[in-house]
């Protein structure tokens, strides 16, 4: 197997290998959770692989959603069986064996507002979704659904209004840090074989007649233009889509919209609850998602037609949510209480409604010219069967020979040995001198390879401190996230590898500094090049608070949009 870091070199290897002029089998485009699923399918058929992302891993769709690995259980209502019992299947999957490090179970209570039919309605509708989730070879990997009084409602959830409800379900679902489980894949794909290159954006297609050979790509970081030759190009670039299929200079078989959904974090003890709630809204539905010393409560789901690399949560957004949570807590949430706020962005296929809430979940994997193969739409809880579906497709335009998709059986890196890990996580407390619930952090974000973060803690035993302005995170996460993760710019540390963005009242700020201090001797840093980062990361900040006092979205986004993109700045010293 080849390395498995995305360290600088391993970036200039892939640069060597991409601009080398030998032709690959797949070059896949998009490094989302569906286009670094599909390079890990391909690479591991046997195949050679590029894989190219305009930003950073993760940068979109794939870092910004509910953090929820789930079946969808309203879907269910909606009768689309095939969407939940596959997507169960899939999370089965990830929690047992595929990335158990990463994807864990999630307790929610859904309060029953009406006495008698509808917790039989309710009832009836978990029940056969917990059912559905043993349709797979693997167990549901959850507990199964309870019914409670509104005492015990009251008990796991103290904080609810008591005349809010008349009882509860309770059941469970699973999460993931999404940003994490992305660079996962992207770094297992790399382990076997496969050629990641973030920062690296496609400006163009290489044709021989009708058919596509290849791509142009601008590695922004060096302002360099390769010319990628491969015998299949995968356009798997989520909400890009259609902004992809121009390039192509052919109208796309499908459409895709932007649905945007928005997010706050709030501290943990603003609402007192051992379990995540599920709410009913006028048009979806709710959730409140614990989230370490934290809670997630979204989501909006309104059309966005703006910039896309950088959607705006409006006033106007932020206040719908809490008007939502409040009817149902006993002590209101304020403004005052919101630690953070992002937005993103849903790709979903167009041509069924109006109302974006009911546009489809499913994907949709389509060849629209010779030599492209195009995957659109879907969830991300679905991302491996999109990624074999795709490649499936790719497959065929190889001429066949190829052998199928094994990704069902390819566990992620710091899957292998992650139990035995967990197990002697008192033990490694001892030997690094940490307390043992900073070594359970550890291993919920690193799995087996902790021991790689570890080693550089024995090497700098200074690297075991708390990072100065963001105390939950410890200063080896920064270092490892530049060294090993790919992160090439502060914001790729401090939003993506961590969540320091959105987990603290300052936006990260006062850990800005210190974060980028930790990042130059890796990156190869001046002091000049700290400033840069640090100055490029405030206005980001400042930019994205100024958004949300925008009482629309045209407002907002031109509010976001006041701050330059980050490569920008850093081609000013290349």
């Amino acid at each position: 197997m080849h390395s498995a870091t995305l360290s600088p070199a391993a970036r200039e290897r892939s640069l060597a290998a991409l601009g080398g002029g030998q032709e690959l089998d797949v070059l896949v485009i998009g490094g989302g959770v569906t286009g670094a699923g599909c390079a890990l399918d391909a690479v591991t058929r046997g195949l050679s692989v590029g894989l190219v992302e305009a930003r950073d891993w993760a940068s979109g769709t794939s870092s910004r959603s509910s953090k929820l690995i789930h079946g969808g259980l309203r879907y269910l209502e909606m009768l689309d069986f095939g969407l939940v019992r596959e997507a169960l299947r899939e999370r089965g999957l990830l929690l047992q064996r595929l990335a158990p490090h990463l994807v864990r179970p999630v307790p929610f209570l859904y309060p029953l507002r009406h006495r008698g039919w509808e917790r039989l309605y309710a009832g009836a509708g978990v029940l056969l979704y917990d059912t559905m989730s043993l349709s797979g070879s693997h167990a549901r990997g959850v507990p199964a659904h309870r019914h409670l009084t509104r005492r015990g409602a009251l008990r796991a959830c103290p904080s609810l209004r008591p005349e809010a409800m008349v009882g509860a379900l309770q059941y469970y679902d699973a999460q993931v840090d999404d940003a994490r489980l992305v660079t996962f894949l992207v770094r297992t794909a790399a382990a076997y074989g496969a050629h990641p290159l973030s920062r690296a954006r496609v400006v163009g297609f290489l044709r021989e007649g009708a058919r596509v050979t290849g791509a142009r790509v601008h590695d922004l970081e060096t302002d360099r233009v390769l010319e990628v030759r491969a015998r299949q190009v995968v356009n798997a670039t989520g909400v890009w889509t259609d902004d992809s299929q121009a390039l192509v200079g052919e109208r796309g078989q499908v459409q895709v919209r932007a649905s945007k959904g928005i997010h706050l974090v709030v501290p943990r003890d603003r609402i007192r609850s051992r379990t995540g709630l599920i709410l009913r809204t006028d048009t979806s539905v709710l959730f409140v998602i614990p989230w370490g010393r934290h809670w997630l409560i979204g989501t909006t789901d309104t059309d966005w037609d703006l910039d896309k690399a950088h959607p705006a949560a409006t006033s106007r957004d932020i206040d719908y949510l809490l008007e939502h949570v409040n009817q149902v807590l006993a002590t209101p949430l304020t403004r005052d209480d919101v630690e953070g706020v992002y937005a993103g962005l849903r790709p979903l296929l167009s041509g069924e409604s109006d109302a974006t809430a009911k546009l489809s979940r499913e994907h949709a994997v389509l060849r629209p010219t010779p030599g492209l193969v195009m995957v659109a739409g879907g969830k991300y809880t679905t991302y491996r069967v999109m990624a074999r579906d795709t490649v499936d497709e790719a497959v065929r335009g190889l001429g066949g020979g190829v052998p199928a998709s094994c990704t069902d059986r390819v566990p992620l890196l710091g899957a292998e040995g992650h139990v035995a890990r967990w197990n002697q996580r008192r033990r490694l407390a001892q030997q690094f001198g940490l307390h043992t619930e900073r070594v359970e952090h550890l291993l919920h974000r690193y799995g087996a390879a902790v021991d790689e973060v570890l080693e550089l803690l024995r090497e700098d035993p200074t690297l075991g401190r708390p990072l100065d302005g963001a105390e939950d995170y410890l200063r080896v996460e920064i270092a490892y996230a530049a060294s090993a993760e790919g992160a090439l710019h502060l914001e790729d540390a401090l939003t993506r590898r961590t969540h320091i963005s959105i987990e603290s009242f300052d936006g990260g700020l006062t850990a800005a500094r210190p974060a980028a201090e930790l990042m130059a001797p890796v990156l190869g840093w001046d002091e000049q090049r700290v400033d840069r980062e640090v100055a490029h990361y405030r206005d980001r900040v400042r930019a994205e608070r100024a958004a949300h006092e925008q009482p629309d979205d045209t407002a907002a986004d031109a509010a976001r949009l006041g701050a330059p993109e980050v490569v920008q700045q850093a081609a000013v010293a290349v």
